[in-house]
């Protein structure tokens, strides 16, 4: 029963530390463009030399 004591606050600070890391994500642009990545894996580009020549 003690446990309780110390797995609430713990739980509280862990759920704070995820609302700071969500606000801090939208403040800082990481969810502003959710399109382009998914696309950009499908763009031809080929023409770029290998790496290492």
């Amino acid at each position: 029963m003690n446990i309780i004591f110390v797995l609430i606050p713990v739980g509280l600070v862990l759920l704070l530390v995820a609302i700071g890391a969500f606000f801090w994500a939208v403040r800082t642009g990481q969810f502003d463009d959710l399109d382009t990545p998914a696309v950009r894996i499908l763009s031809d580009d080929d023409n770029r030399p290998p790496e290492g020549s």
